[in-house]
């Protein structure tokens, strides 16, 4: 979490009514906002981590005593079904983890076209990006050495490791994520630059480097 006192409420309410019984644990980046203070009342365990997603994500995970692991950005919406639909599809010994369909906040032709795409490809190669709530079997995700401590693209590096580790559920349930960024940059523009990332960084490019240049990427 990092500056999202407008979007953590909602998103820890979904997740208390979607895993009633799970821990969910917090992790700040250094918010100069109102976001620690709203984020306590609604979750069980509050951390202050180095700031970074992979950092504050891997922070979360060490805390975690139970068998699996859900990664859900703080802007994203779980469905009331997220814990049962997460133990079901482990319930499979050879999944390793998985990710659930996405959706936008707003209805838009072109954004329910990209989130349509988005889960699709990422069904048909058996990927995950970080706003699809990456789920994990915890003896995997400490097997794999969590995730790794790079400025972007640490979601893509994690999935792509944990495919090799075994199966991955890609489930049809879908969550709900923030458009913003979609709506400030415009579609076709974000698009360009998620491509661009994402094809530089399985080039070897240095995520470092891309960190630079696209300084609005956190």
């Amino acid at each position: 979490m990092l500056n999202e006192e407008g979007a953590i409420a909602a998103t820890l309410g979904a997740l208390r009514i979607g895993a009633p019984a799970a821990e969910i644990i917090v992790v700040d980046g250094g918010s100069s906002d109102r976001s620690v203070e709203i984020a306590r009342p609604g979750c069980d365990k509050l951390l202050e981590g180095p700031r970074g997603r992979a950092r504050q994500m891997n922070a979360g995970a060490s805390q975690v005593a139970g068998e699996a692991i859900a990664f859900v950005h703080a802007d994203t919406i779980v469905p009331p079904t997220f814990a049962c639909d997460i133990e079901a599809a482990l319930a499979d010994g050879l999944v390793v983890g998985g990710r659930f369909d996405l959706a936008f906040d707003v209805r838009d032709r072109a954004l329910d076209l990209v989130a349509a795409m988005i889960s699709l490809r990422s069904r048909v190669v058996r990927s995950a990006t970080g706003d699809q709530a990456i789920f994990v079997r915890r003896e995997v995700f400490e097997r794999l050495g969590g995730y790794a401590n790079i400025e972007l693209c640490e979601d893509v590096d994690f999935a792509r490791r944990m495919r090799r580790a075994g199966r991955v559920a890609c489930l049809q349930v879908r969550v709900i994520t923030s458009s913003r960024r979609w709506r400030r940059d415009g579609v076709v523009r974000t698009i360009v630059k998620m491509w661009i990332i994402k094809s530089l960084f399985l080039a070897g490019v240095s995520p470092a480097w891309l960190k630079r240049h696209y300084a609005d990427t956190r």
